[in-house]
């Protein structure tokens, strides 16, 4: 059922982000700086060398990229151009954080957020960059921002604070983006993996990657458990639906910091992985600015 479709070797591979438009996969590794797109048809992958970590990207509506670096957002006009900083570089004075998970939300916003070294310190913050640059803090006191994506209507704002086990479900007015009250929506057992990235199908069902979980789940609405994808890796880190009928699973993985014997268990930890599936994604939003 699952697919290796890159033996990539991925440091922390992160960010899946189907381009429709092109057929193509982008995704970063981010503790190698790196921005790759891939053709799953061909297997062929280009890669950009950054000169620091990029924890997330997404197309840009007018072409190009917006990236989540170490600092804060960039712009990247064209494939091969060197990323110039949008909005308030609000992390470039923090030396330990650095933006992680983000996503565009249907007006062209993107919520991104960052994480912490020290698990200790709810130092983290989610963030909103808007098309002419302006950054709102939007959720505090977290450890690691995860997991960001929005229900089909745009009414619903799903989001984990990795370390906690935890996903919540936020209600979200489209129209402005403002958050309102948040809810747990499903509490993974310490033990079992902790949700990293995640999507959101066009039934609204949620998809979330389970770091040290060795698998992807399927989620309900309501938040119940639906389907479970076991994975050859202990590191899933995100799941992105694309393809030409956007039934396609693909899943980022992590392959560092594992011993000489999980190595052995897991040969194509950070790899690029596949599968398909019943319900087809929904074609992401570019961002507008």
């Amino acid at each position: 059922m699952v697919e290796l479709l890159l033996n990539a070797h991925a440091l922390l591979g992160e960010s899946p982000r189907w381009h429709a438009g092109e057929s193509r996969l982008y995704w970063v590794d981010i503790d190698a700086h790196r921005i790759h797109r891939t053709d799953p048809t061909t297997r062929r992958t280009e890669t950009m060398q950054l000169d620091g970590p990029v924890g997330c990207i997404a197309p840009r509506a007018g072409g190009g990229l917006v990236a989540g670096l170490k600092g804060g957002c960039a712009l990247i006009d064209a494939w091969g151009r060197a990323p110039r900083p949008f909005g308030q570089q609000v992390l470039a004075d923090i030396p330990e954080q650095r933006f992680n998970d983000g996503c565009v939300d249907a007006a062209g916003r993107l919520w991104v957020g960052s994480v912490t070294r020290d698990k200790t310190n709810p130092a983290a913050s989610l963030y909103r960059l808007d098309p002419d640059g302006s950054l709102t803090k939007m959720l505090g006191g977290l450890l690691t921002s995860n997991g960001a994506a929005f229900s089909p209507d745009g009414r619903t704002f799903y989001h984990a604070d990795t370390p906690t086990h935890a996903l919540r479900a936020y209600a979200v007015d489209p129209a402005t983006g403002t958050l309102g009250e948040g809810r747990l929506f499903h509490q993974f057992e310490t033990g079992t993996g902790r949700p990293d990235g995640g999507t959101v199908d066009a039934e609204g069902c949620y998809w979330s990657a389970l770091w040290d979980g060795w698998r992807v789940v399927r989620l309900s609405p309501a938040g119940e458990l639906l389907q479970t994808v076991e994975l050859p890796v202990q590191r899933p880190s995100m799941i992105a639906l694309g393809g030409p009928d956007m039934r396609t699973a693909f899943v980022t993985s992590a392959g560092k910091a594992l011993s000489d014997e999980e190595r052995r268990e897991q040969p194509h930890a950070g790899g690029l992985f596949a599968f398909r599936v019943d319900v087809s994604g929904l074609v992401q939003p570019g961002f507008a600015g």
